[in-house]
Parts: structure tokens; C-alpha cells; sequence
């Protein structure tokens, strides 16, 4: 659950990430839309240290949405190829800088070999703690609490004993603080499914900007913007 962070913190203890506009990107440059993604997903481990100079401890990507499945098959097969060609080189580097990476969302569509990639790279970085990257791949807010619902009901836990704390340790994310703030690329305005229960507090940023082009000004402006605002979680500042 969220802690107790009213005010303006110093830093935000977790930032998300909508890496929107990685299509549009190629489009406007009369590229396939996957080369936008194989932009896009270069652009993490640059993403990740300058976070990381701003004391960011935990980093969450949007890589691939339950409903991105409806998109035409060989843009998925695409992303899935370019997910699949990183994916060893760089867990090795995050591994390196003492990255600890975790999956959000399901496997049981995914191919075996990929399936097999994601439990090395977090088998691998486990016990790194210099940050945790955690990859909502195959993930929707939406289906999340439907699968911690399941795992209640599994348990057979008593209608009387479910909170607020219990259901989150159902969740994808326990143990991960609720998201500060989120930023958005790409210019549009939604969390499109995105920690639908996490998100209840978090700050929201979005920007113009695509993300194969977000960088060092954009994080800038989005922590910039954080620190001014006052995070009361639903409380009465006494100052106002």
C-alpha cells in the first residue's frame, strides 16, 4: 500500500511509465511500426540511469497490454521478435548496474522460449537493489484484480477477513510501493488499463513528446511538475 508521502517528497520513491507513440513515431518517418518499438525499447537503460540519478528506486514500464493482442498480427509477432532480441543483452546490462527486474502480468500466451526468458532475467537479478524494473508485459489493471479476486476465492478466504492490504498481496505488485507518479508519452490522456488499483493516489504526467524520443528534458519536466504539487491522499492540508 502507499505510504505515508504527503506533501512535496524529494523524489518519487516509484515512477511508471505509458511508452506511448512508439508507432506514430515510425509512421511520421515512413518506417514499419515496429522499427518505432525497437526505438522504443533502446530507449530503456538510458531511461532507467536517469532515473536512478534522481534516486528512483522503482521503475515500471508499459510494454504490452492484454488488449494489445487485438492489433494486426504482424505488429504483434513484431514486438514479440523485438522483445524476444533484447531481452538476453539486456537483462545482462541491467544485471550489471544492480537492476532487479520483474514481470506484471501473464505468461500463458506467450511462447515458451520467451516464457523462459523472462524466468532468467528474474532469476538472474533478484537479489539486485539498486532498482527494481518491473515490465507489465501481457498485463491489464482490469485482469489483475479479476486474478487476485481468484486467488482469494482459491484460498478460500472469508468474505469478512478481505481489505484493502490483503486483496494487494493478491496482486501482480506486493511488496512494490503504489506508483508516485505515472508519465505518459505520446500525448494522449488515459491509463488505457494501466495498475488500475495502484494508481488511486499516483500523480499523473503526460507529454507531447513520443517515447522514442523522451529523455533527459522530458524527466526533468515530469519531476519538475511532481515536485509541485501537494499529495494529500485524501486529506485537508492544514494550510489550505
Amino acid at each position: 500500500m502507499q505510504q505515508d508521502r504527503r506533501n512535496k517528497p524529494e523524489a518519487p520513491l516509484h515512477v511508471a511509465l505509458i511508452m506511448d507513440g512508439n508507432g506514430r513515431w515510425a509512421r511520421e518517418r515512413s518506417l514499419p511500426r515496429v522499427e518505432g518499438h525497437r526505438v522504443g525499447v533502446s530507449r530503456i537503460r538510458s531511461v532507467l540511469e536517469l532515473m536512478d540519478a534522481h534516486n528512483v528506486k522503482h521503475v515500471t514500464i508499459y510494454a504490452f497490454s492484454t488488449e494489445n493482442w487485438n492489433r494486426p498480427q504482424h505488429e504483434v509477432s513484431g514486438i514479440m521478435a523485438v522483445l524476444r532480441e533484447v531481452i538476453d543483452d539486456e537483462t545482462r546490462a541491467l544485471h550489471k548496474i544492480g537492476v532487479r527486474i520483474l514481470h506484471l502480468g501473464s505468461t500463458h500466451r506467450l511462447d515458451p522460449d520467451l516464457k523462459e526468458a523472462i524466468n532468467h532475467a528474474q532469476d538472474l537479478t533478484r537479489d539486485n537493489t539498486r532498482m527494481t524494473l518491473s515490465v507489465a508485459f501481457d498485463y491489464g489493471g482490469r485482469s489483475e484484480i479479476v486474478q487476485a479476486v481468484r486467488g482469494l476465492i482459491r484460498d478460500n478466504v472469508p468474505a469478512e477477513a478481505v481489505d484493502e492490504d490483503l486483496l494487494a498481496r493478491y496482486l501482480y505488485t506486493p511488496g512494490i510501493p503504489d506508483p508516485d507518479l505515472i508519465i505518459r508519452t505520446g500525448g494522449e490522456l488515459r491509463l488505457s488499463n494501466f495498475l488500475l488499483w495502484q494508481s488511486a493516489y499516483s500523480e499523473f504526467y503526460t507529454t507531447p513528446v513520443p517515447w522514442p524520443e523522451f529523455g533527459p528534458q522530458e524527466i526533468e519536466e515530469a519531476l519538475r511538475s511532481y515536485h509541485k504539487r501537494k499529495r494529500r491522499f485524501g486529506a485537508v492540508d492544514p494550510g489550505d
